[in-house]
């Protein structure tokens, strides 16, 4: 080996490096508010020669590296090798007494619940305390249905906080093994979506726990959630407040994006760690059935489970009010524990994950883009997002999530043209031929949400509308897109000309027209040389 050069970095690289501040949390944050606010992880491309969207704006779209993590796979969705073969084989017998355990404990413990909400109708009000020992006996049974699931012992490190110290306790989730547990543990008030309290006998026994239901769509739900929170948070009565701020299971090698609602009432928080130890079966409920999960745990000798109550974590008086900060530390504290890396992904990237295994597209986690800082930058919910797969997914992307021109143009009825070519290199920051459904994302959101957006698209109804009768037909629409796309002949206008009418009625009215272009905003600069002449 060389003698090495003490003057020379020891690692050299041609990728540009990046420098990462930490600041004190009761350090002077205005040094903070005149820098660049843009997430970590994004930069902006300036090698684009020519930029199709000059007449919006001059910025090109954000560059953002992929991660490499999958938060939500299961590593073992299938039984593999000869051992766990065996294994399945010799614990059926033990399966089936475990089932019993299972039904009869659920069957009690849904009667002993039934006895302590019978008529009480005052669910504003902390529940009573003859009632609440009546659900020591649900409290039991869902010990005992933990124990049916393979977990004998489960190992436990460090206490719980007086509730008047920590109202709100958070932890990571992974499988729905985490809530069963903390009912018999802590029986807390837990925060759940709406779509729980249907469950047959789940919602029954949640609704004893006193439960703040949230629609995650819905933002006045999401206040009142918050709402509810503090009240019940400021009220030693109540229980202690339990939230999963990741928004949904992952696989336990990740800490994924916190929702806010757990930190906007400014109360301590102790952090709660769960671990699932194995080798042969992954406990995780990622993409794999919960009938098919719930068979594993049957047939499993003994499932591991670990854990850990972590320090509480006070929010710092000149920050009380700050709930992103005070959620960072906790997650921060939450992925040390773990020894995990923390990612902007976020329920969004499991609305796309589910949403490609639909399409049947091919290595679905392809298609995750960390929704939470995508959202951030872009402000683009995740129902938008879910809508632009669906546009990229009909464009046959490869094994790899990749599209090449031919398919994008002719998704979006483009001829190919100088102009079409410009706007697939705006999306091709790599320069590679191809593009991926983060880029495409990247660049319609991109687009869509520069603040002269819509008003050129009015602008450019106006003038497609030469007649000035509220509808664009098919000889103005061709007059129009001859400065840009030129030499289209009667079919490929047709073409357009439907893709544009949005209800299908045989004429484009404004909002047909505005319809489309905020589903397909990388369409306005075929418009641009009208807009160029005003």
């Amino acid at each position: 080996m060389a003698n090495p050069d003490l003057s020379s970095p020891l690692i050299t690289s041609d990728q540009p490096e990046v420098f990462i501040s930490i600041d004190d949390d009761d350090g002077d944050d205005s040094v903070l508010d005149n820098q660049d606010h843009r997430p970590r992880g994004f930069e902006f491309d300036h090698l684009n020669p020519v930029n199709p969207f000059g007449f919006l704006t001059d910025a090109e779209p954000p560059v953002q590296s992929p991660t490499a993590a999958d938060p939500f796979r299961n590593d073992t969705p299938g039984v593999c090798g000869l051992y766990e073969a065996v294994k399945i084989v010799i614990c059926l017998p033990i399966a089936l007494v475990r089932l019993v355990l299972f039904g009869v404990s659920l069957a009690v413990g849904y009667l002993a619940t039934k006895l302590a909400l019978a008529g009480w109708s005052d669910r504003h009000n902390p529940m009573p305390r003859w009632r609440c020992r009546i659900m020591w006996v649900t409290r039991f049974c869902t010990r005992c249905i933990l124990f049916s699931f393979g977990y004998q012992w489960i190992r436990r490190k460090g206490k719980p906080a007086r509730r008047e110290i920590a109202p709100i306790i958070v932890s990571n989730h992974v499988s729905y093994i985490e809530p069963i547990f903390y009912f018999y543990e802590l029986s807390p008030t837990i925060v759940a979506s709406e779509s729980h309290d249907s469950l047959p006998i789940v919602g029954t026994i949640i609704r004893a726990m006193q439960v703040i239901y949230v629609n995650r769509f819905s933002q006045a739900s999401r206040k009142d959630a918050v709402d509810e929170i503090k009240r019940k948070a400021s009220c030693d009565s109540f229980p202690r407040l339990l939230l999963f701020p990741e928004g949904t299971t992952t696989n336990g090698k990740a800490v994924i994006s916190f929702q806010l609602g757990a930190f906007i009432p400014g109360y301590p928080i102790q952090p709660l760690v769960v671990r699932y130890p194995h080798v042969h079966f992954d406990q995780s409920w990622g993409n794999i059935s919960l009938v098919m999960l719930m068979f594993r745990m049957f047939t499993q000798f003994h499932n591991f489970m670990e854990v850990e109550y972590l320090p509480v974590i006070y929010p710092n008086d000149n920050h009380k009010q700050n709930a992103a900060r005070l959620s960072q530390k906790t997650s921060h504290a939450i992925a040390a524990s773990l020894n995990v890396v923390q990612t902007s992904h976020s329920y969004g990237d499991l609305m796309l994950l589910n949403k490609a295994s639909e399409l049947k597209l091919e290595n679905p986690s392809n298609y995750m883009v960390e929704m939470a800082k995508v959202e951030s930058v872009f402000h683009v919910s995740n129902s938008e997002a879910v809508r632009y797969l669906e546009t990229f997914s009909s464009m046959n992307p490869d094994s790899s999530g990749r599209v090449a021109l031919h398919d994008f143009l002719r998704v979006l009825k483009l001829k190919p043209c100088t102009l079409s070519t410009e706007i697939f290199e705006f999306i091709d920051v790599e320069k590679v031929g191809s593009i991926n459904f983060r880029q495409f994302l990247f660049a319609s959101a991109h687009v869509s949400t520069q603040p002269l957006f819509q008003q050129t698209c009015e602008l450019s109804f106006s003038h497609c509308d030469a007649d000035g009768d509220g509808y664009i037909s098919i000889q103005e629409l061709g007059d129009a897109l001859k400065p840009t796309i030129p030499n289209l002949n009667k079919d490929e206008i047709q073409g357009m000309f439907m893709f544009l009418d949005d209800d299908k009625d045989q004429r484009i009215s404004k909002s047909d027209f505005l319809s489309c272009l905020r589903r397909n905003p990388l369409l306005i600069a075929i418009f641009s040389p009208i807009l160029a002449t005003t």
